[in-house]
Formats: structure tokens, sequence, C-alpha cells
């Protein structure tokens, strides 16, 4: 097939270093697969996106836009172009995305599916106050719609009213995004990746092993454990297949499943769960259109299921060209 891999970054050279290396890894996979590929980056022009994609009139576009120009929620409206010029792509439309970028909404359709998610409470500057349930302290205060850990840090898990409305003032000024305020869950955290779509099915779950955290640092992965390689909390977790009895794995992945389809993604995401002592499962987030990385959680999983990464990818294009009536 004749396919686009779809990119925020403004070029189309898949060597550039300005690239994330999933660009890369993904068209270089396709093209393996036997594919003709070509790489489009458009950052923020309109215009130019839409001519790009109708030189190349793909079969199908692999929609890998995290965002679009400035704007860090870029990627649903552009999936709602794609939808409009009626050219197909993978992973969730611009309803799926929207669903789960808002955790408030996210929580709002796991309460409607009795998926057990933290209490909380958004702090908006342009809407009222809501809440979903009698909070209590300690807080975890993260921003209400953006991802890859923006806006978390050693700040974010509040202890009194003061710095709870402190810490919303700060992501509303620095990230012009509301806060979501929710009931800090201790327990042990594990990434769950999903693949499918009417026979959607959980991959084996992954933990995130705090073992080397700093002591007295609440064990989260914040922007600093995401993304600052010389950060102790950096080199203090790692993410590792999880060893569980089979029960509590099974519980694990219905837990993920379900969250997975209230939320209505397509084709692939993962969902942030965390485990009490007392055995309660909290969905935290759930992330359409995750991370592909190769050295990723999902890919890891996968490859742990026996789906190594060209099958996986390979898998993610079957899966959308079902949904629009035929498999090439």
């Amino acid at each position: 097939m004749k396919l686009t891999v779809l990119t925020y970054l403004d070029s189309d050279d898949e060597n550039s270093k300005e690239y994330d290396p999933v660009v890369t890894q993904v068209a270089r996979t396709l093209r393996g697969l036997g594919h003709r590929v070509s790489i489009l980056g458009v950052h923020g022009d309109v215009k130019r996106l839409i001519s790009g994609l109708s030189r190349r009139r793909p079969d199908l576009v692999f929609n890998l836009m995290e965002m679009f120009g400035d704007n860090v929620f870029g990627d649903i409206p552009v999936t709602g172009l794609l939808d409009l010029l009626g050219l197909r792509y993978t992973g969730s439309g611009p309803g799926e995305l929207y669903l789960s970028q808002d955790k408030g909404l996210t929580k709002k359709m796991l309460a409607f599916e009795d998926i057990l998610y933290p209490r909380y409470a958004v702090f908006s500057r342009e809407r009222a106050f809501e809440t979903g349930g009698n909070l209590r302290m300690p807080l975890f205060v993260k921003p209400l719609r953006s991802d890859a850990s923006l806006g978390i840090g050693g700040k974010s898990l509040v202890h009194d009213a003061m710095a709870l409305m402190e810490r919303v003032a700060a992501i509303g000024k620095e990230l012009n995004d509301a806060a979501l305020a929710e009931e800090y869950i201790e327990g042990r955290e594990f990434y769950v990746g999903v693949l499918g779509n009417a026979q959607a099915k959980a991959l084996p779950p992954v933990e995130v092993d705090f073992t080397g955290f700093p002591e007295g640092v609440p064990k989260v992965m914040d922007s600093k454990a995401k993304w600052d390689e010389r950060s102790k909390e950096y080199k203090g977790t790692k993410s590792v297949l999880a060893t569980l009895p089979d029960e509590l794995r099974a519980r694990l992945q219905k837990v993920a499943v379900d969250a997975y389809r209230a939320l209505r993604v397509r084709d692939y995401g993962r969902v942030d769960l965390r485990l009490t002592d007392t055995g309660d499962i909290y969905v935290l987030e759930v992330n359409a259109s995750c991370y592909l990385e190769r050295s990723s959680e999902f890919a890891m999983a996968a490859n742990a299921m026996g789906v190594d990464y060209p099958r996986l990818i390979e898998r993610i294009v079957n899966l959308a060209l079902e949904r629009y009536g035929g498999r090439r």
C-alpha cells in the first residue's frame, strides 16, 4: 500500500535529528513490510498539511501527530481534518482523543461504567467548579488536559488548601489549562496496553519499578522521572514486565479493557492503573493512540506476548483498515 507517516515536525527527512525516533522506526518498519512509505512533517501550516496529503493520496495515514503548531491539543483537529478529507488513518479520532485528553470527562465516562478512579475536583477559569466526591488530602494536582507529564513535578502533591490553590494558579498561568486535583492513591503502578477494536485484547501488564526513587518523594512519574536523564527520579525508575499471580493479572487486564472501551479508544492505547494494598484497582489515565517507540512500555508488552515490533505496527495498520471496511 501507499502509506504516509504523519508527524508534527517541519521536515520530510526521516534522518532529521529533530524527529522523535518513533517516526523513523515506524516508517522503516512499514517499508520492511513491503509498503511504499512517505513522511509528512507539518508543524503548524494547515494549507501545507492539506496540500501534502493531497499530493500523496495515501491509502492510509499512520498518524503520529501529537500537536499542531504551538497547540498541544492540535492532534484533535488534525484527525478531524483527516476525516473531512476522507482519508483513512490509524488510531483514535477527534472524539476519542478529546475524551481521553480531558481527564475530568474521562472520569465521568468511567463513573458511568462503574470503573474505579480517584475522587477529584476540576478548577477551571472558564467554567464552574466541578467535583467528583468529597476529597481527602493529600491531593495530586495536574493539568486537566496536558499529557507527557507536563506541569507535574515536586509541588504537585499538596497537603493543604493553600498549597492546592497555589498549584491551581500556577497551572493556569504556566500552561493556560484548567487544573485537576485528585486524591493521591498510594500503591503499585501498572501500564496495561490494549490492542484491538471489537475484540480488544489487553497486553501483559508492565509495572513501574520505583525501587531507586529518592526517599520522601511521591512515587509518581512526573516530568523529571520521564524526561530528565540526569535526575535521581529518572535514574531511580524503570519499567519492567510485571510478575503477578494469574488472577491479579486478569483483573488488571479486565479493568484496562473496560476503561479502553468506556473511552471508545480505537486500534490501540494504554491504561495507567494503581493497585492499592487492599487490592483495589484505580484507573489513573486512558491514553488513546499511545507512544509507539520501539522501547516503549506498549511495544515491550506486545513483544512479551509474542508480537514483535514489525508485527505490532502491521497489526495496527490492519486494525485501522478493518474499521474502514477492508483489509489490504
